[in-house]
């Protein structure tokens, strides 16, 4: 009863502090009378007039929602994907040698400094501006942090399990998949929260180069047509989406490493809180 308690209060005060940024936000502009800044109510009007607006027929989600908001997502999550499942499977191989890492470390050294917008050119060269050149860009950018991640959490795995793997005879393939993949997970889900954030960066980034659909689209095109409030209701849905794709990610990290004490112990005491 007691935690039931304070979760409502927690729920509570994060909700409160919301709402009052929120008002501090609507007075503020309401005594600023800027057009660059809109107020909020100005901003959900807009919000609403932009993606709620269309028939009964499909669920009075505007056509824009299904023409720019839905590829846009589409692109975000099938790249982070990619990037997941190529960031992983190299991390593991990486980390579990260390020649590989000694020289191919230099090598990813030099390409994670290269910032992912200044090869946009380079890859609108070599895919052209279709979908495909979005695709590698937000590939390319997110794939470090899994790397990175990936590599550290594999290399942590302890002597004494390797040694008690060698007295069993316990086969390569179990062995990575049953001892050192679920002993890496805690941080490859680090370096996936982080590549998901910066995969949307990158989304709103090509998009904005030789396209004509997607929020990146739409928020250059709102901002050169002058239409502040509209600009304001898409970034204040990358924000929305930023933090629900997060939060979605967490709810699956934590049912994926309910399995680890310390983890279980984190959620309880962060639950109770």
């Amino acid at each position: 009863m007691s935690r039931t308690v304070g979760v409502f209060k927690n729920l509570l005060l994060k909700w409160a502090l919301a709402v009052g940024l929120v008002v501090v936000w609507e007075l503020a502009t309401l005594a600023a009378e800027s057009p660059f800044f809109p107020r909020p109510t100005e901003i959900v009007g807009a919000a609403v007039d932009t993606w709620f607006s269309g028939p009964a027929a499909q669920l009075f989600l505007a056509d824009t929602v299904f023409d720019d908001v839905v590829p846009s997502l589409g692109r975000v999550l099938g790249s982070w994907s990619i990037a997941a499942v190529i960031g992983v499977a190299l991390g593991t191989a990486l980390g579990r040698s260390q020649v590989a890492l000694d020289y191919v470390g230099p090598l990813l050294a030099f390409m994670r400094a290269v910032p992912p917008p200044a090869l946009i050119p380079v890859f609108m060269v070599l895919f052209g501006i279709d979908n495909t050149m979005k695709v590698v860009v937000i590939v390319f950018g997110a794939i470090w942090p899994i790397i990175l991640n990936t590599v550290d959490g594999v290399r942590s795995v302890g002597p004494l399990q390797q040694e008690t793997a060698r007295s069993f005879r316990t086969p390569r393939h179990y062995w990575i998949t049953m001892v050192v993949l679920p002993a890496a997970m805690p941080k490859i889900f680090a370096g996936l929260r982080l590549s998901l954030s910066l995969a949307l960066i990158l989304m709103v980034i090509a998009e904005m180069v030789g396209t004509t659909n997607g929020i990146g689209y739409e928020l250059i095109y709102a901002q050169q047509s002058f239409e502040f409030t509209t600009m304001w209701a898409w970034i204040v849905l990358l924000g929305v989406l930023g933090y629900g794709l997060n939060a979605l990610l967490l709810a699956v990290e934590r049912r994926v490493l309910a399995w680890q004490p310390a983890n279980g112990t984190a959620n309880a005491n962060t639950t109770g809180a």
